[in-house]
């Protein structure tokens, strides 16, 4: 047996022993397709559910044909698909330059706007329509102010994107254009730019309450006055000075938001996983250092934020971050050594965990039942409207590379299924009545939510929660957020009906318009979310 073979050999015993690690967690897993054609690097929910994904158009071919008539240069398969999360089915769609490395956000009326790419795509803005009877595909148009490979876009409370960042890029710009200046300048991302190496891309970025926005890179923040392109606020860097955004990657949420009629509403953010100071270069010569093991979690409004730190059950680099309908979070994918870049990650983390933000520290980390295919460098996850998480992607290499490596090109889709939809939880399970899905909500508007549920309800133990579904790529849900709705007591209405009286959000501060996934809790059990329209 050769050195190579007796490598992946050891790395095959070593998944299996993860297996049995981990056999009495909870949550399960359902591979949905064994291969999509693609390698899903970045992933978007739509309000008709149907995932749009796509990697990169110069891997070479695919291994999923365009329709008759359709080719980019000499490649004639797809780099994007559709995929249908009712059917299970998935489609071709055609990406007319090169979408690698991007960013998006969905804009108030629901079409996906996507923007930059690499070589010429680097300054394009792409926009995809949802339909319902497969005639929607990606148009392109020039547009964007300068090359954006590696930004960060976030939904604005006017309806406007803002696009941040990008490799060599230390500035910022809107989308759509209004007149005014194409770029501007962003000194943080020159001081958390670390020579040769970055670790400022992708940088983390979420709408506080105020409407300021919270800008994350590398290892610190500032809360940001875009209109005025003023920084408000300065944040301390977090503690041991590690970088967490990309290549070091760690993953961040804005944790969910609540008491939303109070004169202020709290907003916290958590930040985990990463690799050292140092990784990326170490991981270059083939040194593989452990990956970060640490969350860090600060109070945007504090008068003296502090980061306080909390240690995973593992340590995870490349990982994801989604938030379920109950306010938890679920830490997905990566690896327990590496950085992410072509080749740079070891030890896949097969196990999921679970944060509960509300419990005590210590006892917040909730490790799952694992995978058995790892999900590594360029890895996707989005929460469905059924509760369960979409899971694709991982390739770390410049290629699709199927055969003779540790981490072969993977083109399959999963879905992780987290504990609340065991079957032993059945009989709590709340299934909304009305409204009927595609609602439509103003601000500040009181509304009724009616539902059932086949076993006795807590009337005292049920919330509504609204969550807007994320563009999710390179280890970042951008523009993910979950609100908790002031709400009215509970109403029961005969044998397993009951309804409860809620309050929209206030603001576009608090909810840019657009559409969310709206879900009844009932005992840290999540009903099958409906779609409402925030306008």
């Amino acid at each position: 047996m050769g050195q190579y073979s007796f490598i992946v050999l050891l790395f095959q015993l070593i998944l299996c022993s993860h297996r049995i690690v981990t056999d009495a967690a909870g949550g399960g897993w359902q591979l949905l397709q064994k291969s999509i054609g693609i390698s899903s690097m970045h992933m978007q929910l739509l309000n008709n559910d149907r995932v749009v994904m796509f990697d990169r158009s110069d891997f070479g071919p695919s291994n999923l044909s365009l329709p008759p008539g359709k080719c980019l240069k000499t490649d004639c398969t797809a780099h994007s698909v559709e995929y249908n999360v009712l059917t299970n089915e998935f489609r071709p769609l055609f990406v007319q330059s090169n979408v690698w490395c991007s960013s998006g956000a969905v804009r108030p009326d629901g079409v996906l706007i996507q923007t930059g790419g690499f070589n010429d795509g680097e300054k394009k803005i792409r926009s995809f329509v949802p339909c319902n009877d497969e005639s929607c595909d990606w148009k392109e148009i020039d547009g964007l102010g300068a090359r954006r490979w590696y930004a960060t876009d976030h939904i604005l409370p006017d309806g406007r994107i803002i696009i941040i960042g990008g490799r060599r890029q230390f500035n910022y710009e809107f989308y759509p254009k209004n007149g005014a200046p194409n770029v501007y300048s962003l000194p943080f991302l020159v001081q958390t730019n670390d020579p040769r190496v970055e670790n400022n891309l992708y940088p983390f970025v979420f709408l506080n309450v105020d409407g300021f926005l919270f800008i994350f890179a590398n290892n610190r923040a500032i809360l940001f006055d875009y209109v005025n392109n003023k920084v408000v606020k300065q944040y301390p860097a977090i503690p041991g000075g590690d970088p967490r955004s990309y290549p070091s990657s760690g993953s961040a949420v804005l944790l969910p938001l609540k008491n939303l009629l109070a004169p202020s509403v709290a907003a916290e953010v958590l930040v985990c996983g990463g690799a050292p100071k140092g990784a990326y270069e170490q991981a270059e010569k083939g040194v593989f250092i452990s990956a970060l093991n640490t969350c860090a979690r600060i109070k945007i409004a504090d008068p003296t934020p502090t980061w306080v730190l909390e240690t995973m059950p593992q340590p995870r680099v490349m990982g994801d971050m989604t938030l379920l309908p109950n306010g938890n979070v679920l830490l997905i994918n990566g690896a327990g050594n590496g950085t992410a870049g072509w080749e740079l990650g070891r030890d896949p983390v097969l196990a999921p965990v679970v944060y509960r933000p509300d419990n005590i520290p210590g006892s917040r980390f909730d490790l799952q039942n694992p995978s058995t295919i790892p999900r590594m460098y360029h890895s996707t996850a989005v929460l469905l409207r059924d509760g369960r998480v979409l899971v694709g992607g991982s390739n770390p290499h410049a290629y699709y590379n199927f055969t003779g490596v540790l981490f072969p090109t993977e083109l399959s889709l999963e879905a992780f299924s987290p504990y609340y939809l065991d079957a032993r939880f059945a009989n709590l399970r709340p299934t909304i009545v009305l409204p009927e899905s595609q609602f439509t909500l103003k601000y500040k508007q009181k509304f009724r939510v009616r539902f059932s549920a086949s076993g006795p309800v807590a009337l005292n133990k049920v919330t509504v929660t609204m969550v807007a579904p994320s563009f999710t790529t390179h280890s970042f849900s951008m523009n993910q957020r979950l609100l908790v709705l002031a709400s009215d007591t509970v109403t029961k209405l005969g044998n397993s009906g009951y309804e409860i009286v809620v309050n929209s959000p206030g603001s576009g501060n608090l909810a840019p318009s657009g559409y969310y996934l709206l879900f009844v809790v009932h005992q840290d059990v999540p009903s099958e979310g409906i779609w409402v329209h925030v306008q």
